[in-house]
């Protein structure tokens, strides 16, 4: 058997042993360092998603292995049935990078979503005072924060939803960057505005300048909590540590993930104060894995490296080149529109020029890894690791597939 059809039987074999979720592109990788993935055939691969954000330091980053590794050849899981030596040091520093007081680790990015509207309904109930049973959180349109059954309740996305009802109540959304829908939309028994300070799967839409400031305005003069899922915005990804930075607000709670792990493990975290974290009791909320060893080594390796703030430079500073190349395409019509912030762009691709898949599947045969959403998008999201030349490599192949 040739390599290609390796990658056919590989691609066969999945789509007849898998539920069919996804509609990845078809090349099938077997290694990646750094920037690059090589699949089955030998292929390279510039990677420009970066796991949706999961891969901020890029593949294989050495620090975040080592990490891994000694920890692995100590004690990689305990459950919370039991302190280990780990723990303490990794929600000290999580809650010391966020400026925050107490750290509740979970493992995926949808568990710490899960998490963060049980904890906003109980400090509802515990210490807002609001009526049992009457507690509700206001969400954005076109929101995405995962895949659960009481997150899909409160998304717009009929992907997303049809067929999974009967639906969680308890939510109320709005248009996302509505300053007074919000507003309407707030009332004595709302115990939080649960937003994206960037929406990454719908399009990478970045609000209208002074949105943030004002919900965070908002909130506080209604007594209501922040809560800011920063799971793909945030941990250097926009060129802050978080996405709400670049507005100076401070939510009251942060929803971390994804980066969290370094492209390791899943890891995930909500992150708040004494006060809102402190309304939960032994037994009302865990995870078995949630803040295990092998978690806590990496994500530690994972602070410390933002500490640096190298990553965070890096992101802006590509970033604001990357956004440079991309106005370039917007200005001579190959596109018809850019947003983001960062190392971070959705890219609206000119009808003639085809479909975000199309655009897609043009750029794997050239060696390029991106993904398509909401038909017409393209994202680019490369790790923060990537050098300025492949970089450019990178978008001189989407030019090339784009006849600019």
């Amino acid at each position: 058997m040739d390599a290609k059809e390796t990658t056919e039987a590989l691609i066969a074999s999945a789509d007849a042993h898998s539920a069919h979720n996804y509609h990845p592109l078809p090349v099938v990788v077997a290694t990646a360092d750094g920037a690059w993935m090589t699949d089955v055939e030998g292929r390279r691969f510039l990677d420009m998603l970066a796991g949706y954000s999961a891969l901020n330091f890029g593949h294989g980053n050495r620090r975040l292995i080592e990490a891994a590794k000694a920890q692995m050849d100590r004690v990689t899981l305990t459950s919370r049935a039991f302190h280990h030596d780990r723990f303490a040091d990794f929600c000290r520093e999580l809650a010391s990078l966020c400026g925050m007081e107490m750290v509740l680790p979970m493992n995926t990015g949808a568990e710490a979503v899960e998490t963060a509207v049980k904890t906003a309904r109980k400090w509802g109930y515990r210490v807002k005072g609001v009526p049992a049973e009457m507690a509700k959180i206001v969400v954005a349109g076109n929101n995405f924060h995962g895949r659960t059954t009481t997150v899909i309740s409160f998304s717009t996305d009929p992907e997303a939803r049809a067929d999974f009802g009967p639906y969680t109540p308890g939510f109320e959304i709005v248009p996302y960057g509505d300053l007074t829908a919000l507003r309407a939309a707030v009332t004595e028994n709302t115990v939080a505005v649960l937003l994206e300070p960037i929406q990454g799967e719908a399009g990478v839409l970045v609000p209208p300048a002074g949105y943030l400031p004002a919900v965070r305005e908002l909130t506080l003069e209604r007594d209501v909590l922040f809560v800011a899922d920063e799971i793909q915005s945030g941990l250097g990804r926009t060129g802050r540590t978080f996405a709400c930075e670049h507005e100076g607000v401070v939510p009251d709670m942060y929803v971390l993930g994804k980066a969290l792990g370094g492209g390791v493990v899943p890891v995930s975290a909500v992150v708040s104060s004494a006060e809102v974290l402190g309304v939960f009791r032994p037994g009302e909320h865990g995870s078995t894995f949630g803040g295990n060893p092998l978690a806590c080594a990496v994500a530690l390796e994972v602070i410390a490296m933002l500490r640096s703030g190298e990553y965070q430079l890096r992101a802006a500073e590509l970033g604001e080149h990357l956004h440079h190349e991309l106005g370039v395409l917007k200005d001579s019509g190959h596109v018809t529109a850019v947003r983001g912030r960062g190392l971070w762009a959705g890219v609206d691709i000119a009808p003639e020029r085809g479909t975000g898949r199309e655009i897609s599947e043009k750029l794997m045969d050239r060696g390029v890894l991106v993904k398509d959403t909401h038909g017409v998008t393209v994202r680019i999201a490369p790790p923060l690791v990537i050098s300025k030349e492949d970089l450019d490599w990178g978008l001189a192949q989407l030019r090339a597939v784009l006849g600019a």
